[in-house]
């Protein structure tokens, strides 16, 4: 059996670090990530258990920081089973039942890329992501593994947002959700909504977590983290209950 057909497993592995480059999240910080070989073909098994270790993807990356003077990003999931929306999650949930939503496969479209590119624009102007590009939309979410999705909101047939949505052997992860800026929207919290639909399409299909990626207590980027609870983070190799504060 060759490499190339051979299923890998996590210990059959390389990694590498990257040097040292400015934190995206903390000031003044710097910061080092671990990144899995990227002439490894990313599959299920390997990445559901890379997961389990904190790690997260980003386009044919598999990652997880890795400071040496910072453990400022922590991995949470919710357990989705333990999960009950609390007032406000209820409200957006009724805001936004008459939107239709589909499942399509993580390609490019014009539509979903127009949405994003204004999305960019309007949102994250003073990001690392800022300006869009195509080709760093393709790199970043605009790829057709087996495991992935785009889950397209739709408001009388209109895109207003789109969900990219991996589906792990235990649990689905939230890798990123863009949606329209327009101010008429604003109400519906459409972000928030994309992961209450993914917390109960992963209850649907009977998986027990969803991912959320990184929480850094220090960003309030990330605080809308902490709104679903129970979250859990991952403290070693060990998961635990965040604790609300």
């Amino acid at each position: 059996m060759t490499d190339s057909t051979r299923t890998l497993k996590p210990h059959d592995l390389r990694f590498f670090l990257t040097v040292p480059h400015s934190c995206s999240y903390v000031a003044e910080q710097e910061a080092t990530t671990l990144f899995m070989d990227p002439e490894h073909a990313i599959n299920k098994d390997v990445y559901s258990a890379l997961t389990l270790m904190g790690f997260r993807r980003s386009g044919q990356h598999l990652y997880r920081p890795h400071c040496a003077n910072c453990q400022g990003c922590v991995s949470v999931r919710v357990p989705v089973d333990e999960f009950s929306p609390n007032r406000t999650q209820r409200k957006i949930i009724s805001r936004n039942k008459d939107l239709t939503v589909q499942f399509c496969e993580a390609k490019f479209t014009n539509e979903h890329y127009a949405l994003y590119n204004q999305y960019i624009r309007e949102k994250h102007f003073n990001g690392d992501m800022f300006p869009p590009s195509v080709e760093q939309y393709c790199s970043f979410l605009a790829r057709e593994h087996t495991f992935s999705a785009f889950i397209e909101f739709r408001d009388r047939g209109v895109l207003v947002a789109v969900a990219a949505m991996d589906c792990l052997s235990h649990g689905l992860s939230a890798i990123y959700t863009f949606y329209t800026p327009d101010p008429a929207y604003a109400a519906r919290s459409l972000g928030t909504y994309a992961i209450l639909w993914q917390i109960h399409e992963a209850q649907r299909q009977g998986l027990p977590y969803v991912y959320l990626g990184y929480w850094i207590e220090q960003s309030r980027k990330m605080a809308y983290k902490k709104k679903f609870t129970p979250l859990e983070y991952l403290d070693g190799g060990r998961w635990r209950k965040l604790l609300e504060t």
